[in-house]
């Protein structure tokens, strides 16, 4: 770890490169200071310089890191004088998450062995035990058969019983979408087959690949666990590895065409994490005895995606800044030789600065989200400290976004308070950037927002017209917010899983940049006093929910808690 270098110096060299890099940076570490009961920048630094730190190793939910995160909110809580909320007396709420993955061992063969991954790459979504075969057994196998194309001519399903029957995909379609939209649907059905292999390997993409074949953190089976599902074994195969269960090319075939024998065997088993995974939930009591027993919710998630391996830190800036702005949410094609050369330019200018060559091997998470948890924290020890709101605050730090947003599930589908006093969730996500070189329309009090008016206009409404009393007035941006967004932000975030349920929401956010889900995610590249603008913002609409003599009527159209969310 080389010395931080001195501010002036960073700034002459960021100007020297006369480009969208040329955003202030700070140190790299930064001596922690007593906060105050004001959202200052100085009180977000000190926070977000202890949670974002390498030694919280990504705050990735289910490991060590994250309970390291979430005990420094718990004991932030504490000190600021909120009540526990959460369980047993506590300012926690177990999520119970598990590991589940592709066991060692699993293995198909017709004419010769076939290689996992290349080859092929079981699903993992039928079923937690899914054998190919009762036992493997090189005398004992099932035999393939030609099903057809999924949307045209296809095998019948009683004709597919004890069998493996190998599909193509709709005209036009395979990879994600042959995964996602049809090769499940293709499992169930066939409920008697052996199982079901589709061709669409080749057009899979890679990261698509990898999940498949990761172990995968989800909330573990509540209840008895169901009995066998109802659908085949399920996998992508190849083109090659097609024909060679077929014996033939599939497209020369008949439906209904046999193929040759096929043994092999795969099984899906589960673990619990390495470590707890665990909601911080904490209330500062309502002053009114009448409505103290409603509850707005401020919430911000407190994990992020842990670990990588070892990557020079500045390739990685500079790769960004030229290929990809919005980080992990853009995936570009490779570079010109044009774009290759401001790359290495910005890359070796930043590597003069800093000393040299930095290899980074953690996933910070300083604006995703530490951003929001530390401005959370702000929002409660400047309202613990004055009068308190009519209603109730409930602070809530979600875990596991990331995973699939399993702790704000967890909570709505289980909550430590009536769910029916909920009035609201105002939910911050990523508010610690947004300079013009970092968003489009960024400005130090720009902010974007998402479904203040999709269940209650009386929300929308509050937040519009408290906006515009305001000294400084925030530059809403709502255009993500619209039906149809290719961006699909309303769903990926904890608010929905509020909104689902009926419960009015807003999503703040200063968007999304270069260091999205990236080593560059650190806190010497957030904007403090942009963020102190929105922490002052959000603090200022609870208060106004909070004091409002009815709670807020829900007019917008209600879901089925249970349905898909839709942007």
């Amino acid at each position: 770890m080389t010395r931080s270098p001195s501010l002036a110096a960073v700034a002459l060299a960021l100007a020297v490169l006369a480009s969208p890099a040329a955003a202030q940076e700070l140190p790299r570490t930064h001596a922690p200071r007593p906060t105050t009961p004001a959202i200052t920048p100085a009180d977000l630094m000190t926070r977000l310089y202890i949670l974002a730190d390498d030694s919280m190793m990504g705050r990735e939910a289910g490991k060590r890191g994250n309970v390291k995160g979430t005990d420094y909110i718990a004991a932030q809580y504490r000190r600021i004088g909120l009540e526990p909320a959460g369980e047993n007396g506590t300012f926690f709420q177990a999520v119970p998450m598990v590991e589940k993955g592709l066991l060692p061992g699993a293995s198909l063969s017709a004419d010769g062995a076939l290689a996992l991954r290349t080859d092929w790459i079981p699903f993992p979504e039928v079923g937690n035990a899914i054998h190919f075969v009762p036992r493997m057994d090189a005398r004992q196998g099932v035999q393939a058969v030609f099903g057809g194309r999924v949307g045209g001519e296809m095998l019948a399903p009683e004709q597919a019983r004890g069998k493996l029957v190998v599909l193509l995909p709709p005209l036009g379609q395979g990879g994600a979408v042959s995964y996602r939209f049809w090769a499940n649907p293709a499992m169930r059905w066939y409920p008697d087959a052996a199982g079901v292999a589709v061709v669409s390997l080749e057009a899979t993409p890679e990261d698509l690949r990898e999940y498949l074949l990761a172990p995968q953190t989800a909330i573990a089976q509540q209840g008895p666990r169901p009995a066998a599902a109802a659908g085949a074994a399920g996998m992508l195969v190849s083109a090659a590895a097609a024909r060679r269960l077929l014996g033939a090319d599939p497209a020369s075939m008949a439906v209904g065409a046999a193929g040759r024998t096929v043994t092999g065997v795969f099984e899906f088993g589960e673990k619990p994490t390495e470590a707890p995974s665990r909601n911080v939930v904490g209330v500062l009591r309502g002053s009114d005895p009448a409505l103290r027993g409603q509850y707005v919710v401020v919430s911000a998630h407190n994990d992020h995606v842990g670990m990588t391996t070892p990557i020079d830190h500045d390739s990685v800036r500079a790769f960004n800044r030229v290929m990809r702005p919005a980080g992990a949410n853009d995936d570009p094609d490779p570079p010109t030789p044009a774009q290759q050369a401001r790359i290495a330019a910005l890359r070796d200018s930043l590597r003069r600065v800093h000393g040299g060559v930095r290899m980074d091997s953690v996933l910070n998470g300083a604006d995703d989200d530490g951003s929001g948890t530390v401005t959370l924290l702000e929002i409660a020890e400047s309202l613990a400290s004055g009068p308190h709101p009519r209603r109730s605050i409930l602070f809530m730090s979600h875990t596991a976004e990331e995973k699939g947003l399993f702790g704000s599930q967890w909570f709505t589908d289980h909550p430590t308070v009536p769910r029916d006093s909920i009035v609201a969730d105002l939910n911050m996500d990523m508010v610690g950037r947004g300079r013009p070189e970092d968003v489009r329309g960024g400005g130090p009090y720009a902010i974007q927002m998402i479904g203040s008016r999709r269940l209650s206009t009386q929300l929308g409404t509050l937040i519009d017209s408290l906006n515009a009393a305001r000294p400084n007035r925030m530059q809403v941006d709502y255009s993500w917010d619209a039906a149809g967004h290719p961006a699909n932000r309303y769903c990926r975030s904890d608010h929905f899983m509020y909104a689902r349920y009926g419960i009015p929401i807003t999503y703040f956010s200063a968007g999304y940049h270069v260091d999205y889900h990236q080593v560059g995610d650190e806190p010497q590249y957030i904007w403090y006093d942009h963020m102190a603008h929105i922490g002052e913002f959000v603090r200022d609409i609870a208060v106004a929910v909070a004091n409002r003599p009815q709670r807020l009527v829900v007019d917008g159209r209600k879901q089925d808690p249970n349905a898909p969310c839709r942007q």
